[in-house]
Parts: structure tokens; sequence; C-alpha cells
């Protein structure tokens, strides 16, 4: 029984990086192509998009953002009441494409 939950143990920590692998990647190149699309002057920069929705949403606590190269689009996470919040903006125009309520 010990010998199959050590197996088992080492399983799960060689899998767990593994299929953290694409996750981590994909949001490194997401990363990398807001700074590309950014420089080229095709998108606003994360800075002038903060500044623009972070003082529309009152008192709710910002957590972060996240990047959608496919979508073009930035997407500011909150929280408010334990409750949490996301707003999508397009990260072109720094337009609000959509708000969770």
């Amino acid at each position: 029984m010990k010998r199959l939950l050590s197996s088992m143990l080492a399983v799960g920590l060689v899998a767990g990086p593994i299929a953290a692998a694409p996750l981590a990647a994909q949001s490194r190149s997401d990363q990398g192509e807001a700074r590309k699309e950014m420089s080229a002057g095709r998108t606003l920069s994360l800075r002038q998009i903060e500044a623009r929705i972070l003082p529309t949403m009152g008192d709710a606590e910002y957590l972060g953002p996240a990047y959608d190269s496919v979508a073009v689009a930035y997407r500011l996470k909150f929280i408010r009441n334990g409750r949490v919040l996301f707003v999508d903006v397009d990260a072109r125009t720094g337009r609000v494409i959509r708000r969770s309520n």
C-alpha cells in the first residue's frame, strides 16, 4: 500500500507540471503577442486600458488582467462583496465589450 501511494504521488508530481505547461506557454504567448501588437501601434497599452476602466469600478478591488490574443481583448478581473466580476475590453479601441454582473 505504501509503495502504491508513493507511486501515485510520483506520477502526480510528474504529470502536474506537464499538464500545466500548455497553459503557461499560452499565457507567455499571449503576453508576447500583447507587447508586439502594442509596439506596432495596433492596440492600447494595458496601462491605458486600466486608466479607462478602473475608475468606473467603484469599490471593486482590482485583481489583475489577462490578454486574449485571439480576441485581441483584455479581461480585467475584480472582486466586490465576495463576488468576482470581469470586464472584457477591446484592446484596439478600449471599448468595453462585456461586463459580468
